[in-house]
């Protein structure tokens, strides 16, 4: 759910070229705590001494990696009942990639198959429409299998869920904003979404980067096109928080995809209608007031012919 009371910042990646410290005066965020969730370093949790200079030492970091640990420990059955779910989880994610594989490679095929225009683009068209049915009941899925774990487990009704909980949100209370930095986009996800967090900032700027932005958006895209191993699809693998609507967050997009060429790029653009995939390099930022994304400087987002976009504002 979307507040028109917050503003959100998503910037580029930080690790080779950071500009959170440079920014930080322009998001004009009121004096008291920055609350900081690092929980996507996991093990490096806390580990932001150079990110606290960045916000004028005003950082106090949530510890949700190890909070959520501590969940595990103290509550063994729910901690079963939670593996399970992710189980499940795993198993459907690899069906949904044996099915991927196909479809991607006959709507890239298509994209450059040549022929009368009148019969080969609605058959472009309609490969792209089933790509997306794919993704949508991929979502599915996974929303249905989750929804049944907590239908069933209520974790934030679970005593050692709540106490957490109820520390975080004590932490929150005089923070008005909060920092979402990068790392494992599932574990941030994941430990986000065990505390109920997205409710706990409603009325607070938010900033984030890199998986800290992916989270955000109303649906997680994994995407490479030369991984070290795979197919390099892109790959829908989670519902987001939606606190970010209408884009699809690319970090480093400009490095990890192959911008030169045209028909990966077209495809990977009219999938994700009516969302704009925003290519998110070093230096970007764009904000969100709840109703309109502005780009600060120059933003760029994949083209449906094929080309980047210098965007403005949607």
């Amino acid at each position: 759910m979307t507040s028109e009371n917050r503003t959100i910042w998503l910037l580029g990646p930080q690790y080779h070229a950071p500009t959170l410290g440079d920014r930080f005066k322009e998001f004009g965020i009121p004096d008291g705590p920055i609350g900081v969730v690092t929980a996507g370093w996991q093990e490096r949790e806390g580990e932001d001494e150079e990110l606290d200079g960045y916000l004028d030492g005003r950082s106090c970091d949530l510890e949700l990696y190890r909070r959520a640990d501590q969940v595990f420990r103290s509550d063994p059955e729910f901690r079963e009942a939670h593996r399970e779910m992710q189980r499940m989880l795993r198993e459907v994610e690899g069906l949904y990639e044996l099915r991927l594989s196909y479809v991607v490679e006959s709507v890239r095929r298509l994209l450059v198959a040549e022929g009368s225009k009148e019969l080969v683009e609605p058959e472009q068209e309609h490969a792209i429409e089933q790509l997306r049915e794919l993704d949508a009941w991929h979502l599915r899925r996974i929303v249905e299998i989750r929804s049944a774990f907590e239908e069933a487990w209520k974790p934030l009704e679970r005593e050692v869920i709540a106490k957490q909980r109820e520390a975080v949100k004590g932490l929150l209370a005089d923070a008005p904003a909060v920092v979402i930095t990068g790392g494992h986009v599932a574990v941030l996800l994941n430990r986000l979404r065990l505390f109920g967090m997205s409710e706990l900032f409603d009325d607070k700027t938010v900033i984030a980067w890199s998986a800290g932005a992916m989270v955000l958006t109303e649906r997680v895209v994994l995407f490479h096109d030369h991984p070290p191993q795979g197919a390099g699809n892109p790959e829908v693998v989670e519902e987001g928080l939606g606190l970010c609507p209408g884009i699809v967050a690319l970090p480093d997009g400009g490095k990890r995809l192959d911008v030169n060429a045209r028909h990966r790029v077209a495809s990977f653009a009219r999938r994700f209608l009516p969302d704009a995939c925003i290519v998110m390099g070093d230096g970007d930022c764009i904000s969100w007031n709840g109703k309109t994304w502005t780009a600060h400087d120059d933003v760029q987002r994949l083209g449906l012919a094929g080309e980047l976009e210098t965007v403005t504002s949607w």
